[in-house]
């Protein structure tokens, strides 16, 4: 059985591209604290296709709390170097809108995530 679920917040917003067939694709992390007294976070990166794809790039922003359903996939490629890499990563299947996207907070530029803009 694989099958995962997951409550997090987004680090960066989703982005949308398209296959060469056609189908939409999204990708973005979600920061996913562990139970236990520590504060340790994991940093997941969230795959969605089609229908789902589109809602997400279209509806979720950085920092926005979220629940998905799906399943684990490890899968390999080459670098531009020509190194072999291995990734983990959720393909999720379903994806629950947890937050309301904050308008009246300005985005920011950068990719980069401070835990402490993350309320858990």
């Amino acid at each position: 059985m694989n099958h995962i679920t997951l409550i997090g917040r987004l680090t960066r917003n989703p982005e949308l591209r398209y296959a060469p067939n056609g189908v939409a694709v999204t990708n973005f992390d979600l920061a996913v604290p562990r139970p236990g007294k520590k504060k340790e976070t994991d940093f997941i990166r969230i795959i969605a296709w089609q229908k789902t794809a589109e809602l997400c790039a279209n509806y979720l922003k950085k920092g926005q709390k979220a629940a998905l359903e799906g399943r684990l996939q490890i899968r390999s490629y080459e670098d531009k170097d020509g190194n072999k890499k291995r990734v983990a990563e959720v393909v999720a299947n379903r994806v629950e809108f947890l937050d309301r996207a904050k308008e009246d907070k300005p985005e920011r530029e950068d990719d980069g995530i401070n835990l402490d803009d993350i309320p858990f």
